[in-house]
């Protein structure tokens, strides 16, 4: 009798520590309610709009009496020579921007993290902080005025070299692409690189005093002390980024794009825009953005397989 009173009493003490765990966390349930709202209504309701990919959609059948189309479109999209040309332009912009890309963040947080000097450093973090907040239309905006025919760079080949013709920066496919990534990298390598100087934070000074007092240099401590040190959060975010690896985004791709660099301006996501929201084409449209869903899925995973080997992995 005495034990199965023991084990009551350790039942109802288990039961009123669980009560009084949810009640303490009563203000943060409240904060997450909305959070879990809107990742409900604007990320998950959506997704039944896959269904589109797989019916001969129209706007008044609309998506649950619309005709069964099966796999269809995405035979249609197989069998197209468009779909391989833009696909092939979605790689060569996503690759070429995260191969180039991703290594700038962190190369500028490792040099934020070794100036000593406070207001500089404050200074210069605003400095390349601020591109991230502007808009993007903004942003094409300045790089349509800096690089145009009659634009300031021009002008000042014109004025300093004395170059007679203006070059056209925005219409051959070496310079846009040169402009595309480097515009991208000015607008957010920046506000990546906060991450990378929380985790460079995390690092014991003192290993940097105990490597200095072995006479290692300033170089050696980064590479044997600063990138090990955050290396597990270069993993964490190379594995986010795989995530969106082939999502090369609307708003700049198109407003900067062009007739003469369409062979490599024309991407997913403009394709998307034209033949769907323009053509009315909701369906084969719908096909395109699930396959490339399923890309994107398929890369976070094996990316995610791979880290896992070296005890790395996010889930």
């Amino acid at each position: 009798m005495r034990t199965e009173s023991s084990i009551t009493k350790l039942q109802s003490l288990a039961r009123f520590r669980k009560t009084r765990l949810w009640k303490s966390n009563i203000p943060l349930w409240c904060m997450f309610v909305p959070v879990l709202l809107y990742f409900i209504i604007f990320k998950y309701a959506p997704m039944g709009g896959i269904i589109i990919a797989f019916e001969n959609y129209n706007l008044r059948q609309g998506m649950l009496h619309s005709p069964w189309a099966g796999l269809t479109y995405f035979e249609m999209l197989w069998r197209s020579p468009e779909f391989f040309r833009i696909f092939r332009n979605t790689l060569l912009l996503s690759i070429l921007g995260f191969v180039i890309g991703f290594p700038f963040p962190i190369m500028l947080a490792v040099l934020l993290n070794e100036l000593r000097r406070l207001w500089y450093k404050k200074l210069v973090q605003t400095l390349v902080y601020l591109p991230h907040f502007i808009s993007m239309v903004i942003v094409t905006g300045i790089i349509v005025t800096v690089f145009a025919s009659n634009g300031i760079v021009n002008e000042v080949l014109k004025t300093v070299f004395g170059q007679t013709e203006a070059y056209p920066f925005l219409y051959q496919v070496s310079s846009w692409l040169m402009i595309y990534f480097g515009s991208a990298i000015w607008q957010e390598a920046g506000f990546s690189a906060i991450i990378y100087l929380a985790a460079l934070s995390a690092i014991d000074p003192h290993l940097y005093e105990s490597a200095a007092m072995d006479g290692a240099s300033k170089w050696k401590q980064i590479w044997h002390i600063t990138l090990p040190g955050i290396r597990g959060t270069i993993i964490i975010l190379l594995i986010l980024h795989m995530g969106k690896l082939i999502d090369v985004g609307f708003d700049k791709v198109y407003m900067l794009s062009n007739a003469a660099v369409s062979d490599v301006a024309d991407v997913f996501s403009t394709y998307i825009y034209r033949v769907g929201l323009q053509g009315g084409q909701f369906s084969i449209t719908a096909a395109l953005g699930l396959f490339e869903s399923v890309i994107g899925l398929i890369l976070v995973l094996s990316t995610n397989a791979l880290a896992r080997k070296f005890d790395r992995g996010l889930f």
